[in-house]
C-alpha cells in the first residue's frame, strides 16, 4: 500500500459542505481531502451521507454550502459537464454504457474522431485498442456492449473515464456485482491507478476492501464526517465503533421469545445474483428482524416469499405445508402481505381518496357481481382509520394530503384489512417523523402480540434492535449468521454485515 506523504498538497477538498432535502438534512458541514496518488476510502452506515457527497462532486446536485476546491481552485459544478470537464470522473454502482453501440463507440461517445465529416474508423479502434490496454481488457473495440460481463463494463466505463484525461476517480461500490476473482482484479487496476497518479474516491461497505487498497479513510455517520484515519493506524472494528457511533436509546426489555410454532418456513431460496440458498423460520407471533447494508439481498428475498419476483431454488412452507406463490395475489391468498419501501411508487395511489387505498387489496371480496359494496368498504376503512390513528381522520381525503407517518399508515391499513398470517414490512418507518415513528413501533409490537408472524427488514439498526426477537443478517445475497435478541448489539449486527467479523479474524 503506498502511503502518501502527510505534506503532500490536497488535490480535492471538502470543506464544510452541508445539504439539505426538504426537512432531511443529509449532509452537515462534512470535510475530507484526497490527494493525487491517493486511495482514499468513504465509509458509513446507510444514510451515513455518501451517496449525496457522491452526487455533488458528480455535478448531479449543488451543495447548500460549504466549499469543495479541485487542485487548490474553488469549483461549483452545475451539472455532470461540469465535473467531467474539471478531471472528475464517476463510476457509479448502475454502469452508464450504452448496450447496443460498440466498446470503442461507448469510450469516445460524443468526441468519436472524425475526417472529412465521417467518423475515421481506424483512428476511433487505435484509439481505443490503447485505452483497453491501459486498465487491462484485450477486447475486440468493435464488440458490443451487450455482449460484456458486468466487470468488463465496468474496466471499459474506467477506460472511458481515463481516455477523458480523469485525476480523480469516483467508485460508488465498485465491486458489488463482481466475483471474488473479479474483485481481485479491480483492485489491482485500482493499484495502478494509484501508482500513475490517479486520485480515488473509494466508497464501499466492504471493509476487506478498504483495508486492502486504501491508504487513508474518512468516516461518515449520520450526515458528519467523524473523522479520517490512516488505513494502516485502524482496524475493522474501529472503524464499526466510529460508523455506529451514537449513544444507543434505551432497550426496551425483552419479552419472553415467541415459543408457539413455526408459521413462515423459508429453505434454500435462491434467485440470482441477488439471493443465495436463504433459509429462516418465523414463529407464530415472532418478529424476525433482517439487517445487512444496500445490496445484500433483503429487499429481494422479501419480493420472493411476497411472489413479487420469482426464485430460481428453495421452498416455502405456510403452516408447515409447501405453497408456490407464482404472484403477490397468490401471496395474499395464501395469507402473506408485504408493505414495499418505496410506498408512493410501488403501494399508494397517490391521488386517490383514503378509503380506496385502504379496500384496494379487499375489492374482490367486497363486491357483488362487480359492483363494490361501498358502505361495507367504507366502514372497514374508517375501522382502520381510528384503529391506526390516521390523521385527519377524514377516508375521502387525497392521500397526497397526508403526512408521510400517516402515508405510511393508510398502506399498513390495506394489508391489514386482508388479516394476514405473515406480515412483511420493508424499511416500515422510511421518511416518516419521530412521533409517527413510535406509534408504527406500537402497532408492530401489537400485531406480533396478537399471533402474526412478522418480518422487519430495515437500514436503522436501533429499529432493527428494538424491535426484533431475533435478527437475520444478510451479506451479498446470503443470510450470514441469525443472532437472538439477547445477544444482538449495533457492533456485533455491523461486523457480520460488513465481513469484518472475518476480516478481524472473528472478532464481534
Amino acid at each position: 500500500m503506498n502511503q502518501p506523504a502527510g505534506s503532500d498538497p490536497a488535490l480535492l477538498s471538502v470543506n464544510g459542505v452541508s445539504k439539505r432535502f426538504g426537512g432531511v438534512q443529509a449532509l452537515r458541514g462534512v470535510h475530507f481531502e484526497v490527494r493525487a496518488g491517493e486511495v482514499h476510502a468513504l465509509v458509513g452506515e446507510n444514510g451515513a451521507g455518501k451517496s449525496t457527497i457522491i452526487k455533488i462532486l458528480a455535478g448531479s446536485i449543488r451543495r447548500d454550502s460549504g466549499n469543495v476546491s479541485l487542485a487548490g481552485a474553488t469549483v461549483d459544478f452545475r451539472s455532470p459537464a461540469d465535473s467531467q470537464g474539471a478531471g472528475i470522473a464517476v463510476i457509479h454502482q448502475e454502469l452508464a454504457m450504452l448496450p447496443t453501440l460498440g466498446i470503442a463507440e461507448n469510450l469516445f461517445v460524443g468526441r468519436l474522431p472524425s475526417r472529412r465529416g465521417w467518423v475515421d474508423r481506424s483512428a476511433l479502434r487505435a484509439a481505443a485498442s490503447a485505452i483497453l490496454e491501459e486498465v487491462g481488457l484485450d477486447l475486440d473495440p468493435d464488440a458490443r456492449v451487450s455482449g460484456l460481463s458486468v466487470s468488463q463494463q465496468q474496466l471499459v466505463e474506467i477506460a472511458r473515464a481515463l481516455s477523458r484525461g480523469a485525476r480523480l476517480l469516483v467508485m460508488d461500490e465498485p465491486s458489488a456485482s463482481l466475483t471474488e476473482h473479479e474483485v481481485a482484479r479491480l483492485l489491482a487496476l485500482v493499484d495502478r491507478l494509484r501508482s500513475a497518479g490517479t486520485a480515488v474516491v473509494y466508497v464501499t461497505h466492504r471493509l476487506a476492501e478498504v483495508f486492502a487498497i486504501a491508504d487513508r479513510i474518512t468516516v461518515l455517520r449520520d450526515g458528519q464526517s467523524v473523522a479520517t484515519v490512516a488505513a494502516a493506524d485502524s482496524s475493522p472494528s474501529a472503524l464499526i465503533s466510529m460508523m455506529v457511533g451514537r449513544e444507543l436509546a434505551p432497550r426496551v426489555a425483552a419479552p419472553a421469545p415467541p415459543s408457539g410454532p413455526d408459521l413462515l418456513e423459508v429453505r434454500g431460496l435462491s434467485r440470482a445474483p441477488t439471493v443465495s440458498d436463504v433459509s429462516f423460520t418465523i414463529r407464530r407471533g415472532e418478529i424476525l428482524g433482517m439487517a445487512g447494508l444496500v445490496g445484500a439481498g433483503r429487499s429481494e428475498t422479501a419480493r420472493l416469499i411476497f411472489g413479487a419476483d420469482q426464485p430460481d431454488a428453495g421452498t416455502i412452507l405456510l403452516e408447515g405445508r409447501p405453497v408456490r406463490l407464482r404472484s403477490p395475489r397468490a401471496a395474499l391468498a395464501a395469507g402473506i402481505a408485504m408493505v414495499p419501501e418505496d410506498r408512493k411508487r410501488l403501494a399508494l395511489f397517490i391521488d386517490a381518496a383514503v378509503h380506496w387505498n385502504i379496500t384496494i387489496a379487499r375489492l374482490p371480496a367486497l363486491s357483488n357481481w362487480g359492483v363494490v359494496r361501498a358502505r361495507r368498504a367504507r366502514s372497514i376503512a374508517r375501522s382502520f382509520v381510528d384503529r391506526l390513528r390516521v390523521k385527519p381522520a377524514a377516508i375521502d381525503v387525497p392521500v397526497r394530503k397526508l403526512s408521510g407517518g400517516n402515508q405510511q399508515k393508510t398502506v399498513l391499513a390495506r394489508w391489514l384489512a386482508t388479516a394476514p398470517k405473515v406480515l412483511i414490512l420493508d424499511e416500515p418507518t422510511h421518511g416518516v417523523d419521530v412521533g409517527a415513528k413510535a406509534e408504527i413501533y406500537s402497532l408492530i409490537r401489537r400485531l406480533a402480540g396478537e399471533g402474526m408472524a412478522i418480518l422487519l427488514v430495515s437500514s436503522e439498526l436501533p429499529e432493527v434492535l428494538e424491535l426484533s426477537d431475533r435478527i437475520a443478517v444478510m451479506r451479498e445475497g446470503r443470510l450470514v449468521t441469525i443472532v437472538d435478541r439477547s445477544a444482538a448489539s449495533e457492533r456485533l449486527i455491523m461486523m457480520h454485515a460488513t465481513g469484518a467479523s472475518s476480516a478481524a479474524g472473528g472478532a464481534a
